[in-house]
């Protein structure tokens, strides 16, 4: 332990111990997952993220060793901890300067949203040296003032390489592009099922695998064109889905982009009209519903049924209107009363 916690030193992280673990330590051989808990803190004590409390859940970081993490500084710690170890590292500016994009993606997926939203077409070091936004406050100075920072690792797992399903992010281009229609099916399946929030994940899941492949490409060449296709579908369902758990302004934006690419998506179109009819945009809707009747003129009983659910839901809130304001206009000064003097 004393000579491990030496080396540590001499690469600038400092270990502190504040739980031991049980069991002979793991030599973590390239392809075992790790799973743990973390806490970022600057030396002063603010804490910058929290994988228990991140996007209102608690969920641990989870790491194949040896696919070469962004941030190299927690692989090298949890290989010299024990399963069910807490301790704490203070790692030098060194270790910590692509921490902010890090944490950037990670808040990401805790917010349910792609883990490169936000990066850039560039290394992580052109980003760290750019004058981008990260979106964050805290995050955009910690990349203009790299500083240490404090690791609090709590390693709950240590499974040997071959004991799991690889997750996505950890797979080869080419497993990822494999996996796709598997992660499309398993959705489709889910969501016949009417499993809509378990659905809704295998479809970002795919999303995120294929824009994690397409952020590689240039926008318009033909590989990230063929991948943006194969995004299409899956953006569709993951919107169909979002319609049923009345997210509307989300489908509005993501069907919305959809035709700014491809203005003949007729399904796109279908679900921004259903998603603006339920927000009351009824001239949006109309237009919307028009443009389906145009692409697929064999759509009309349909568009009609959903132009008089509009049509009653708006007529219905005039009549709630009317007689929630109605009051407010007969007003009836009272008697005066007598008094004597």
């Amino acid at each position: 332990m004393e000579e491990e916690a030496r080396k540590l030193l001499e690469e600038g992280i400092v270990k502190k111990l504040i739980s031991p673990g049980k069991g002979e330590r793991s030599t973590f051989p390239n392809g075992t997952k790790v799973v743990f808990h973390y806490r970022t803190s600057l030396c002063d004590g603010t804490v910058l993220d929290d994988s228990r409390t991140m996007g209102g859940r608690s969920k641990p970081m989870e790491l194949i060793l040896g696919k070469k993490f962004k941030l190299a500084a927690w692989e090298r710690v949890v290989i010299t901890m024990r399963q069910g170890e807490v301790a704490e590292f203070n790692c030098e500016n060194k270790h910590t300067s692509l921490y902010p994009l890090v944490s950037q993606s990670l808040r990401n997926i805790s917010a349910g949203k792609d883990p490169l939203e936000g990066q850039r077409h560039c290394c992580g070091i052109a980003q760290i040296h750019s004058h981008h936004s990260l979106g964050h406050n805290d995050l955009d100075n910690l990349q203009a003032n790299p500083q240490p920072l404090l690791f609090t690792i709590d390693l709950l797992e240590v499974l040997a390489p071959g004991s799991f399903q690889l997750d996505v992010w950890a797979m080869t281009d080419e497993e990822k592009l494999e996996l796709v229609p598997q992660i499309h099916e398993e959705g489709n399946t889910l969501f016949k099922q009417g499993k809509i929030t378990e659905a809704t994940e295998k479809y970002y899941n795919g999303i995120a695998c294929l824009k994690n492949l397409q952020m590689k490409e240039h926008p318009g060449d033909e590989v990230w064109v063929k991948l943006d296709h194969l995004i299409t579908p899956l953006l569709l369902n993951f919107c169909q889905c979002k319609l049923l758990q009345g997210q509307y302004y989300e489908v509005i934006e993501h069907c919305s982009a959809l035709v700014f690419k491809y203005e003949d998506n007729l399904k796109a179109y279908y679900k921004r009209a259903k998603a603006h009819a339920a927000v009351w945009n009824e001239v949006e809707a109309r237009v919307d519903f028009n443009k389906v009747l145009e692409l697929d003129p064999s759509l009309g009983p349909s568009v009609a049924k959903e132009l008089k659910a509009m049509e009653d839901r708006i007529r219905n809130k005039e009549k709630e209107e009317k007689g929630r304001y109605k009051g407010l206009f007969n007003y009836t000064e009272p008697p005066a009363t007598a008094t004597t003097g």
